[in-house]
C-alpha cells in the first residue's frame, strides 16, 4: 500500500474514519475497497469477536479432538484409523474450546484473518490423501460461522 496515492484520517468519534483517493484508476479503487474490509473487520472483531464451529465427520473410526496447551494446540487422534497424531498450533489470539455436544470444537478470536486460517490449519491436517475422496469424507470441518457477542439491531 505503499505506493497508492491515497490518505486517511479520523473524521469523528461518531462519523468513523474517511479515506481518500485523488484520481482513482481501477487498481487504487480495489486498494481502497480492501482497506476499507480490513478496517471494517478490526472494528467487528474488537467489538463482537469472532467463532468458528467445527464438527468432526467420520463413517467408521471415531476421529477424537483433545485441546491442550492453554487451549493453543489442538490434537486429532485416530483419524482413520491411523496411529499418527496430528497436532495443530493456533495461530496468535485464536483460543479452542470444546462445545459441550459430541465432535465439535469452537474457535474464538478477534482477528478473522487468523481464526479463519487456523480453521484452515486444523481442516487441512484432516485431509484424506491417497485414497477416493468422494467416498472418504472424513475429517475435521467448518460447520458454522458467527460472532462470539451477537448485537441487536
Amino acid at each position: 500500500f505503499r505506493s497508492k496515492q491515497w490518505y486517511q484520517r479520523r473524521v469523528a468519534i461518531t462519523a468513523g474514519i474517511l479515506i481518500r483517493v485523488w484520481f482513482p484508476n481501477r487498481k487504487a479503487v480495489a486498494c481502497v475497497n480492501t482497506i476499507k474490509s480490513h478496517i471494517e473487520n478490526m472494528f467487528t472483531g474488537v467489538i463482537q469477536g469472532y467463532k468458528y464451529k467445527m464438527k468432526s465427520v467420520y463413517a467408521h473410526f471415531p476421529i477424537n479432538i483433545n485441546i491442550i496447551n492453554d487451549n493453543t494446540l489442538v490434537e486429532v487422534h485416530n483419524f482413520l484409523g491411523e496411529k499418527f497424531v496430528r497436532r495443530v498450533n493456533l495461530l496468535p489470539g485464536v483460543t479452542c474450546k470444546s462445545t459441550g455436544t459430541k465432535d465439535e470444537i469452537m474457535l474464538e478470536g478477534n482477528d478473522i484473518e487468523n481464526v479463519s486460517r487456523s480453521a484452515a490449519l486444523i481442516q487441512q491436517s484432516t485431509t484424506v490423501r491417497n485414497k477416493d475422496i468422494r467416498k472418504f469424507l472424513d475429517g475435521v470441518y467448518v460447520s458454522e460461522k458467527t460472532n462470539i457477542v451477537q448485537v441487536e439491531e
